[in-house]
């Protein structure tokens, strides 16, 4: 058996569970704090697969393995990689406090209705677009992916937010909370004791009582009425247009999608009830704050941005998924620079059916494979005398790009 003990964050680690090993893997700090038993050989944990090598050669011995981790080893710990190399059979893990559950205790809070993400070897653009999309989150920091980073990806656009930094969680020395805006984040150098990053927006209320933890289920219905939007004129993207465009733009939980001419704001608004980070660009003054207020009326967290693509779109960090409403005579410059950017999607609405020639080329010139369709459609309407007509509603041709899977990896690259 291996034994796998979570510590660091709980209780003292209970030095009877080292009795009798002839292995301890652990990290540096969790070895020097140990009192392994004389003998035993000693391995810090660094590159894993030679650890596991090392382990599987003691249990070929049938000798005994113990590991030390922080908190609770099967949360985003080495119970994966152990489970996957010697089955979970050989495992006796016992769990110690996670750095999450310890950072939300820290400050009194409940975490079952937060978003627990990882940048710990892994991209961090997932967890700053989690961090942009829900009011509550924690993050798993690791190299190159810490409060300094994660504090730089959010100061533009999450003024709102607060960042708390719990370092040191479980080391009654060392141990630090501290509550600090993204541009203070980013202006100071963390080290390398950081135990988990929370990520507050403290101004929007908690949900009701949960049944099932983690982010909050999807939105029961999308494609809403346009009576759900102040709009101006009817200068909105009718729900049978929204309905497909949603479907080809994919938004998810970790995205981010720009909605650009986003008019309203309606596709914004609906891609973050669907869980993506979301900007929005709009160069009517007007229309700025008109996507805000549907976004606060929808209980979502839209970024944004006045200006005129594509010019406005060169600050913004690339999108895995785009929606152009609008543009006029640069329209196929903006799909230009648009697709140029997108990891995955751009779909593209279009009431003139001249432009569409010059928005396909630009897709396909990126490297997308294209398709589209003219939507059309009449909807039920009143009647005198309690009877009902078909009334038509503007057709819009919506045209869509899709990035193959090589030229994908490429971009994300």
């Amino acid at each position: 058996m291996i034994t796998v003990v979570g510590t660091g964050t709980g209780a003292p680690l209970d030095e009877e569970v080292l009795a009798g090993a002839d292995l301890v893997v652990g990290g540096r700090r969790h070895l020097d704090a140990a009192r392994s038993p004389e003998g035993a050989e000693r391995i810090v944990l660094g590159p894993l697969a030679p650890a596991l090598d090392a382990i599987e050669r003691y249990l070929d011995k049938e000798r005994r393995v113990v590991v030390l981790a922080s908190g609770d080893p099967g949360f985003f710990g080495i119970v994966r990689a152990l489970g996957e190399r010697f089955g979970p059979d050989r495992l006796d893990v016992r769990p110690g406090v996670s750095s999450v559950a310890g950072a939300f205790a820290r400050l009194g809070l409940t975490w079952d209705d937060a978003v627990v993400v990882s940048a710990h070897g892994r991209e961090m653009r997932t967890a700053v677009n989690v961090c942009r999309a829900r009011p509550k989150v924690a993050v798993l920091t690791g190299p190159g992916a810490g409060p300094a980073e994660l504090g730089a990806a959010l100061r533009d656009g999450c003024t709102d937010r607060v960042l708390v930094v719990a370092t040191a969680l479980g080391d009654p020395g060392h141990e630090r909370v501290e509550r600090v805006t993204p541009a203070e984040a980013a202006e100071r150098d963390w080290g390398a004791a950081v135990s988990v990053v929370l990520c507050l927006d403290e101004a929007r209320a908690p949900g009701p009582v949960r049944t099932v933890a983690g982010a909050p289920p999807g939105p029961s219905a999308w494609a809403l009425d346009e009576s759900a939007f102040a709009h101006r004129d009817s200068m909105i993207t009718k729900f049978e247009v929204r309905a497909l465009a949603l479907a080809r733009l994919g938004p998810r939980l970790g995205d981010l999608v720009w909605d650009v001419g986003a008019g309203s704001g309606s596709i914004a608004v609906e891609c973050a009830r669907l869980g993506a980070a979301v900007t929005a660009v709009e160069k009517a003054p007007d229309g700025v704050e008109r996507i805000r207020a549907n976004a606060t009326a929808h209980g979502v967290d839209v970024r944004v941005v006045h200006g005129t693509a594509p010019d406005a779109l060169d600050e913004l960090d690339d999108p895995d998924a785009v929606f152009v409403g609008g543009g006029g005579r640069e329209l196929p410059a903006i799909v230009s620079a648009c697709a140029r950017r997108a990891r995955r999607a751009v779909v593209v609405a279009m009431a003139a059916l001249d432009r569409v020639p010059a928005a396909r080329e630009a897709l396909v010139t990126a490297g997308f494979s294209c398709d589209g369709v003219l939507l059309q459609s009449s909807r039920l309407a009143p009647l005198p005398g309690d009877v009902t007509r078909l009334a038509a509603t503007n057709p819009v041709f919506l045209l869509w790009g899709t990035r193959t899977p090589a030229l994908h990896e490429g971009v994300a690259k």
